[in-house]
């Protein structure tokens, strides 16, 4: 029972108004105006009741020899026709006291009044600047409520001065921007693999199918099924890593830290090697050292799907031209093959993911078809742009082109643009 009647005492009490941080601004502008119009009072009183008071606290009597008090002015008391100079100093020294005393009564009257009232003044302008001030912040709480999974390519854009509100509108268009690249990754992520997966699910489940409803099956045919889907989850193991290579590049970056693209460059060049010496490629390597700031897996991920795009679609006894070097300030990454002619207005859908040259749906017997389309990912994640122009002779030419480094007094590089990486010549 004390429940109930401790929450009907909780319903006696009057509904006070919200505590926001307009309210919270309004009284804080208040309060220092109510304390320093105090202190400035205190000041006052003290500085004009120096002024008013007699100097050193008394008249001197010497200084009324010569006065000549006017007719009228002192009342003299009955039988007396003349007061002597002692008596004149003592009546100016009374009247001064009670005239500095009725003055300063006045200003402890009057003063804080008028303190009271510009106070008052004081409380509704601060409610007028604090409105203004925060104003922004409602601006960015209503975006913030509008924008949800389904609309998040919608932005804050604040205008106005560089201040600390207009940082936090953009950190959170930043974070909007992340978010969404997250979301897409994950619809891409879900569109794609359930597309590709469902067509090796299906043919494994045909041949299980076959296997078990065929009454003469052996044990040796049961083990020709097996290997066959060993083989298709293989394959299906190698797409799902090539799916989360797509899905992280999608999803944007971390955090930055230095990566060698020369020496990535190197170790990828290394392993590779036999690849090269079993088709017969000749490579071509100018490895110079080339900084950057970013993922290091990812940025060899990016390496090796551009190394073996080349290498899969190469010619025997083609070539293989890599390099990497530094242009002003940036890590650029060449890789150049030969290979089969490749139309110039063709060679941007060599970046999406699953298609050929003539739009169709790649099969998995050459590739998954994700390779370009991670590597374009990833770049898009680190701010970095891709040029990409076909050979006249055939073939493929492919420069990558970093975001500045961080440079030597901690400026970060700039911000990235994913979606802008691609420029097909």
């Amino acid at each position: 029972m004390a429940i109930p009647a401790a929450r009907s005492a909780a319903r006696g009490w009057p509904n006070l108004p919200r505590r926001t941080a307009r309210l919270r601004l309004t009284f804080l502008y208040g309060g220092l105006f109510l304390a320093c119009g105090a202190i400035l009072l205190a000041v006052s009183y003290v500085l004009v009741k120096q002024a008013i008071a007699p100097p050193g606290g008394h008249v001197n009597v010497s200084g009324f020899r010569q006065i000549k008090v006017p007719t009228g002015l002192i009342t003299v008391p009955p039988g007396s026709q003349t007061l002597t100079p002692g008596q004149v100093s003592l009546l100016m020294l009374t009247l001064g006291k009670e005239i500095t005393a009725s003055d300063l009564r006045q200003v402890l009257i009057d003063a804080p009044v008028a303190l009271a009232i510009v106070t008052v003044v004081a409380l509704a302008l601060g409610w007028l600047a604090a409105g203004r001030v925060l104003r922004p912040l409602a601006t960015i709480t209503a975006a913030a409520r509008r924008i949800s999974a389904s609309n998040l390519n919608q932005r804050l854009a604040l205008r106005g001065p560089d201040d600390e509100l207009k940082a936090l509108g953009d950190t959170l268009d930043e974070l909007f921007a992340r978010l969404e690249a997250a979301f897409d990754a994950q619809r891409h992520f879900a569109a794609n693999a359930s597309h590709e997966l469902r067509t090796p699910l299906t043919r494994e489940r045909a041949m299980l199918q076959v296997a078990l409803d065929d009454p003469a099956t052996t044990a040796e045919t049961w083990r020709g099924v097996a290997r066959e889907v060993l083989a298709s989850n293989t394959e299906q193991e190698s797409l799902i890593e090539a799916l989360l290579a797509l899905a992280s590049g999608e999803g944007g970056l971390g955090q930055r830290e230095p990566v060698d693209l020369a020496a990535i460059a190197g170790e990828i060049l290394r392993a590779r090697r036999s690849d090269f010496g079993r088709l017969g490629l000749r490579v071509e390597a100018a490895v110079r050292p080339a900084a950057l700031d970013g993922d290091p897996l990812l940025t060899e991920r990016l390496v090796a799907n551009l190394v073996d795009n080349a290498v899969r679609h190469n010619i025997a006894g083609g070539q293989v031209q890599i390099s990497t070097a530094t242009r002003d300030g940036r890590a650029v990454l060449t890789v150049i093959n030969t290979g089969p002619a490749i139309p110039p207005e063709a060679v941007g859908r060599l970046f999406q993911p699953f298609l050929r040259l003539d739009e169709r749906r790649i099969h998995h017997d050459n590739g998954h078809g994700l390779g370009l389309s991670i590597v374009r990912a990833i770049a898009a994640a680190h701010g970095a742009s891709i040029t990409a122009h076909a050979r006249p002779g055939g073939g493929l030419a492919i420069d990558v082109t970093f975001l500045p480094a961080v440079s030597a007094d901690g400026n970060p590089s700039g911000p990235s643009k994913p979606g802008d990486c691609l420029r097909v010549r």
